[in-house]
């Protein structure tokens, strides 16, 4: 027969558990502790993060922000410079153009001074009685505008003369294009024999013949006065 269970072995038994109970109780309050430790550990370790990058963000902004400013600062600037010297240029090419001009023009009018004291006696050689000679004839009729630089006249003949530094083929056809318009832009002129004349200090090569057989008197500088260059045998075109 086996032995009988006492209430001090139940008291016992139960004391046991007992402890076993708060054994556990106090490893699951431990584990409990751990892990709210390490929780907050992580929330520490994640609000250190956080403010590590929000500081490297901030840091980055501000080179970002100020190497862009930098950058902007420069660009202003060079675009100021370029504005500045674009505005020299146009000044310098202004005043050149200007300067070029004059000189044409004082160029234009040595010519001119050269060839029109000349012209009566050089076409009265030739058998055509001009008597008057005008400078920088100018008319504007309609749509034609012209200028002549030198136009010879007499009662029923008229000789309009192209006077060029240097004299190029481009010279003469736009000579040709004006007197082609020459009595719709005079028509005072109307009913005289048009004949037309391209003077040149320089002539470019072959122009002169081409003037020539244009049917152009061709005036060249000789020493220090002006020519008559076509022969004899030249007959001038009549407008």
């Amino acid at each position: 027969m086996s032995d009988s269970i006492t209430i001090e072995d139940i008291y016992k038994l139960f004391q046991r558990s007992q402890e076993e109970a708060d054994r556990r109780f106090a490893e699951s309050d431990r584990r409990a502790a751990e892990a709210d430790r390490r929780a907050a550990e992580a929330d520490r370790r994640f609000a250190e993060s956080k403010a590590e990058v929000d500081r490297l963000f901030a840091e980055s902004k501000a080179e970002a922000d100020r190497l862009f400013a930098e950058s902007k600062a420069e660009a202003d600037r060079r675009a100021t410079e370029l504005d500045q010297n674009l505005t020299r240029l146009e000044k310098i090419a202004e005043q050149t153009s200007t300067e070029v001009a004059n000189l044409t023009t004082r160029w234009g009018q040595f010519v001119e001074n050269l060839v029109e004291p000349g012209v009566v006696r050089l076409f009265q050689d030739r058998g055509i009685e001009v008597q008057e000679t005008y400078r920088r004839v100018k008319t504007k009729r309609g749509t034609v505008k012209m200028e002549i630089d030198i136009l010879a006249v007499d009662d029923d003949v008229a000789i309009a003369i192209e006077v060029k530094s240097r004299l190029a083929q481009v010279d003469v056809d736009e000579f040709l294009e004006k007197l082609a318009l020459f009595k719709q832009a005079f028509p005072r002129y109307a009913d005289v024999k048009l004949n037309g004349a391209v003077a040149g200090i320089e002539i470019d090569q072959g122009i002169d013949r081409y003037a020539y057989r244009q049917g152009l008197f061709v005036i060249r500088q000789s020493g220090e006065t002006v020519e008559i260059a076509n022969d004899e045998a030249f007959r001038p075109k009549v407008w």
